[in-house]
């Protein structure tokens, strides 16, 4: 199993770019793509979808050219769009049904599989209820059970925990990773938490473009020694933010306790701090901004 991604751009106006010269090899194992709201990713992931074509670039999937020939991606791929939306009047086994017999599943496999998927979701209980009344967080559990039903290789899920409360995003990030394996999972979001907890690859993207694509560890070693922490008033916060990447504050009685990334001590008193991927991430999209600037 194995994806390869080579020179993918896609053009949508004269001067307008959704994704840029983008390149990406990844195996088995969940792919953080993080990067801000309007930086490309769910165009590169409608892509991966076969829903969007490419202005340039190949996407090959073991091999075979997605572009040219998408079928065979097709037949083992699961989606789970960030505007996924239900029949209010359905319930989620209907639903299913439904979606199964959309893809193609002989009735005996669809209701096999739909029961399994109840049950990995946590929705048996709620089966026959109509999804109208469904909360944010069970609707993207019927979401990812439609994505499988089809016990896909290859996992795209765009923005999954936009809406929903903690508790519900932690029931998800839990889940992705349980279906993580012996299949590729795209978890495309702007959420830092959300990739911290479940990814074995992040890829950040801006503007189109990858800026990093490294297992989490390595990532993190990329700011060793540059992370700081210290305690300044609360009116000096302004200027401090325009000469120095804020990844962190908290109000003390005494002030406000500031995190910043820099190269050197950006005070006499700052400690160094352990890096987060809140600090690579923050670091790698202002880098880019600057030099763009």
């Amino acid at each position: 199993m194995h994806l390869t991604i080579q020179s993918l751009s896609k053009q949508y106006r004269r001067d307008f770019w959704g994704l840029r010269d983008f390149d990406l090899e990844v195996k088995p194992g969940v792919i953080g793509l993080l990067g801000p709201n309007g930086a490309g990713k769910s165009t590169l992931m409608r892509m991966l979808a076969t829903i969007t074509q490419p202005s340039a670039g190949t996407i090959q999937w073991n091999g075979a050219d997605v572009v040219k020939a998408p079928d065979a991606l097709r037949s083992t791929l699961g989606y789970l769009p960030q505007d996924f939306g239900v029949y209010p009047n359905l319930s989620a086994l209907e639903f299913l049904e439904y979606i199964a017999a959309i893809k193609g599943l002989d009735g005996k496999s669809a209701r096999c599989r739909i029961e399994e998927l109840l049950v990995l979701v946590n929705l048996v209980h709620a089966a026959k209820r109509p999804l109208g009344g469904y909360s944010g967080g069970m609707k993207q559990r019927v979401g990812i059970a439609q994505a499988l039903l089809n016990d896909p290789q290859l996992l795209i899920v765009d923005e999954p925990t936009v809406g929903l409360d903690p508790e519900e995003r932690v029931r998800f990030r839990n889940l992705l990773s349980d279906l993580s394996g012996e299949r590729i999972i795209f978890l495309s979001t702007h959420i830092v938490s959300d990739v911290e907890a479940t990814a074995t690859e992040i890829v950040i993207i801006n503007k189109g473009r990858k800026l990093q694509h490294a297992a989490p560890e390595k990532l993190l070693q990329t700011l060793e020694g540059k992370v700081w922490q210290w305690v300044v008033p609360s009116e000096a916060l302004p200027a401090l933010k325009q000469k120095h990447i804020v990844s962190g504050v908290v109000r003390r009685q005494d002030g406000i306790q500031v995190r910043a990334v820099s190269e050197a001590a950006p005070a006499s008193d700052a400690q160094p701090a352990a890096p987060s991927l809140e600090d690579v991430y923050l670091h790698l999209v202002s880098q880019q901004n600057g030099a763009a600037s």
